[in-house]
């Protein structure tokens, strides 16, 4: 194994990550920039509790990248948050700084920048599947675009949608679509969110925040209906840009 001790370390938080895009994409990044004393590694935690063994043990860490399930649960460990990520209530980026761990919503912005092209006028209302730290960011993206949007959730709350109460009303008035739970991940590819896409138009723009596959059955189905389809990938390749500036800053 490699030596990191003396090395510039940045890192991902999160649970069952060997897929983990950020490792590869910062590791290439790295070596793109002849950066030979940085290295980028996976914390892959059972239970966040496990980030205080690795705060407490672990030397020359910089920065860290959170995915699913902790961008929330990584909260109480932060000394301060930007004001963004405080509203938006998750965070995907953790700074290093004199004063303890700073938080950080970069999801924000990689889904603005991927989503603005595809927007049309008459997309002016959206479901948002699924309502973990990812989907806040998402909800933060549609509310400052001036989109109505309501969560479907499995165990809605008060003012969320139910998959199962999901109709041909709900659908031929919510045309924008955004997919923000992990169903059709690799390797589990043909599952999707249980929506009923028959009620899917040319007129829907579906966006999945998932990357592998490239196009996921969610996107699939989308598309047979003429729907505008658009994955994550790009969206992953800018939060991990502004990442890398707010570590550098």
């Amino acid at each position: 194994m490699e030596k990191t001790e003396n090395k510039n370390r940045f890192g991902l938080i999160g649970k069952n990550i060997d897929y983990s895009f950020s490792r590869a994409y910062f590791t290439q990044k790295f070596k793109d920039l002849k950066l030979d004393d940085y290295y980028y590694e996976n914390f892959d935690f059972q239970n966040i509790d496990e980030l205080n063994t690795v705060l407490k043990h672990e030397k020359n860490i910089k920065g860290f990248n959170v995915t699913i399930p902790y961008k929330e649960a990584v909260i109480p460990f932060l000394s301060e948050i930007d004001e963004v990520a405080k509203e938006i209530g998750a965070i995907n980026t953790i700074k290093f700084t004199a004063n303890g761990l700073k938080g950080f919503n970069t999801d924000y912005y990689g889904f603005q920048k991927s989503i603005e092209p595809f927007i049309k006028k008459h997309h002016k209302n959206a479901l948002i599947l699924g309502t973990g730290g990812a989907s806040k960011a998402v909800a933060y993206v549609l509310k400052e675009l001036g989109m109505h949007y309501n969560f479907v959730s499995r165990n809605p709350k008060k003012g969320e949608f139910s998959y199962i109460d999901l109709n041909q009303e709900h659908l031929q008035k919510h045309t924008v679509i955004v997919n923000c739970t992990p169903l059709g991940t690799y390797p589990e590819i043909e599952r999707k969110p249980n929506i009923p896409y028959q009620f899917i138009s040319k007129q829907h723009l579906l966006f999945d925040l998932i990357y592998n596959p490239e196009k996921t059955a969610f996107l699939k189905a989308g598309e047979v209906n003429g729907a505008q389809i658009k994955n994550g990938d790009k969206m992953l390749e800018l939060q991990a840009e502004k990442a890398w500036e707010i570590w550098n800053s």
